[in-house]
């Protein structure tokens, strides 16, 4: 399944109403920063027309009275523009931040509210390029685009309706350029879109492909892929170059074009302004002021022209960011509650992709109170069969309940409250390193996020840190090692409390020394909890009451430790390789 079925694109009809509702949400922000604009146009229109007057007056022998007084006035107007314009862009900066903000919002909340499960499948190359590259875009469109295009529009209007004003016949020429306009401007707008969502997500698979290769150097360099890695980055290049250059080749058609249409009003109202003239048609002043009124509108259209790529730009960023909410709930909370806290998976299957099973059949009964290791090669199922036991999955056939409820009918807070999966990949947020525990319980006070950092061996080192639990980590701050941000996610857990927990590998990053000592203090501190480790480290299974081997997707055995040694079977084995004894 690829990224773009998992996570979609609105289409041009929710971007427009959702474009829509956020402007209109600031009635009045929107009306003031439109009345300075329009304000600002009008003291713009005041020059043509008074030095057409002048030329008239010139002409007839009259203007040199007035030259002093018409110069005088035009300053002014021109004063006055300049105030009015600082305090229109002013607003609309107000205005655009405003929206940006909301936007921003809006867009985590999405985030957050995406199904676990999708989020594992997407991968993080597509949700990185919508989190930053095309935040990014919708940035600069929102806070210089729409602006930009809001101020061309109502100057534009203000300098037609001057121009019609004038003499309506001196609007005739400048319309000459409209038929070429619209004609290119139409055959570009109904290209760029899908041009620029094609060069949005190859850039996000050219990201997710450059991710997995740095995240995974030591592997590719173990499995010598290096050939094949340089094969997919080269590929992810070559069509990201492809797509970009394909929204380039549409803009070198365009872009002459509306150039050409910028000089063709100003010449054509000349012309026939001066042929009008002759006939006795229009004065003098009125084909001066046209011709200026004509000059003063190219920058109204360039800008609106211009920014008509960067709105492009960012409608195909917002429909990618808007599209994260059309992402279909993998649950349906229902209204049954949890009686007890067995958990147990009755002949469940799961498939990553249609028709291909990675877990067969799999039935586990496990007891409140219980520490369950489960055990087995690579690849066999045993993280996915984790992810059904905390929720995070919903089996593709057969049912996972807690208490006698399924785990896909509870809310996630309830979930949370009843199971939690700890993996060995862990972020540790920017912020103080207590704000960073106390994502475990918000509401917690010092001596429980000290507790917590006790039992996961992690106190001597945070109260050797320059602020203790006040030092600043996470991007930017103090650095902290893999194996530490693993014990600060395990506190994090202890402090939460659930009363089942999944550690999938939790404590691979830590050595095994320490790790198993780490252990031992996790096991004293979650007595009476139930625990489900998927281990790679056997010793896990030694110390727990029961080991299920996973092989194949399937639980091919069941039982204790010493049950299992006992019984020569697969698990005997994997025992006997890793410790050297079968005792």
């Amino acid at each position: 399944m690829s990224n773009s079925r998992i996570l979609p694109v609105a289409d041009e009809a929710q971007v427009r109403a959702y474009a829509r509702r956020l402007t209109l949400k600031y009635p009045g922000r929107l009306s003031l920063a439109l009345g300075l604009h329009a304000l600002a146009a009008v003291a713009g229109l005041a020059a043509p027309r008074l030095l057409g007057e002048l030329v008239e007056g010139v002409r007839d022998g009259t203007g040199g009275i007035g030259v002093d007084t018409v110069a005088i006035s035009i300053a002014a107007f021109v004063v006055a523009q300049a105030v009015l314009i600082r305090f229109a862009v002013y607003n609309s900066a107000k205005l655009g931040e405003a929206v940006l903000a909301e936007l921003r919002e809006e867009f985590v909340d999405r985030v957050l509210a995406l199904p676990l499960s999708t989020v594992e499948r997407a991968g993080t190359g597509d949700l990185v390029t919508r989190t930053s590259r095309d935040v990014d875009s919708l940035s600069r469109t929102v806070r210089h685009a729409v602006p930009e295009t809001l101020i061309a529009v109502v100057a534009g209007s203000f300098v037609l309706g001057a121009l019609a004003l004038v003499g309506p016949l001196l609007l005739l020429p400048s319309l000459l350029a409209v038929p070429l306009l619209w004609f290119f401007t139409r055959w570009y707008l109904r290209r760029a879109r899908d041009g620029y969502l094609r060069e949005n997500a190859a850039y996000a698979e050219m990201t997710e492909g450059l991710s997995e290769t740095v995240d995974g150097a030591r592997t590719v360099e173990a499995f010598g892929l290096q050939a094949r890695r340089h094969r997919r980055t080269d590929t992810d290049i070559a069509r990201s170059w492809a797509a970009e250059r394909y929204t380039l080749g549409l803009r070198m058609v365009w872009f002459p074009a509306v150039e050409i249409g910028y000089v063709l009003p100003v010449a054509s109202t000349l012309l026939f302004g001066g042929l009008f003239h002759l006939n006795g048609w229009v004065s003098l002043a009125q084909v001066t002021a046209a011709t200026l009124y004509v000059q003063q509108l190219i920058d109204p259209l360039d800008r609106l022209l211009s920014w008509v790529d960067e709105l492009q730009v960012g409608a195909a960023s917002m429909a990618r960011l808007l599209g994260v909410a059309n992402v279909p709930d993998d649950r349906v909370a229902g209204e049954g509650r949890p009686d007890g806290e067995e958990l147990v998976a009755d002949d469940v299957r799961y498939a990553y992709r249609e028709g291909r099973d990675v877990l067969h059949g799999v039935s586990l009964d496990v007891a409140p109170g219980e520490r369950l290791a489960i055990v087995g090669p690579s690849g066999a199922g045993k993280s996915t069969l984790g992810r059904l036991l905390a929720g995070i999955h919903g089996p593709r056939t057969g049912e996972v309940t807690v208490g006698g409820v399924s785990l896909v009918d509870l809310p996630l807070d309830d979930l949370r409250g009843h199971v939690a999966l700890v993996t060995q990949e862990h972020h540790v947020f920017r912020g103080t390193l207590r704000d960073n525990v106390l994502i475990g319980r918000p509401g917690a006070g010092d001596a429980q996020v000290k507790g917590a950092l006790v039992a996961v061996d992690a106190w001597e080192w945070v109260e050797a840190l320059p602020d203790g639990l006040d030092t600043v980590v996470g991007s930017g701050g103090f650095a902290v090692s893999p194996a530490h941000a693993q014990q600060i996610a395990l506190a994090r857990l202890v402090l939460a409390d659930p009363h089942t927990l999944v550690l999938d590998e939790a404590t691979s990053l830590i050595d095994p020394h320490a790790a198993r000592h780490l252990e031992r203090s996790l096991a004293a501190v979650l007595d009476g909890r139930t625990v489900i480790a998927i281990a790679h480290r056997l010793y896990t299974a030694h110390d727990a009451d029961r080991v299920a081997v996973v092989e194949d997707g399937r639980v091919s055995e069941l039982g204790s430790h010493d049950d299992l040694v006992a019984a020569g079977g697969a698990y005997a084995a994997l025992w006997e390789s890793w410790h050297g004894t079968t005792r």
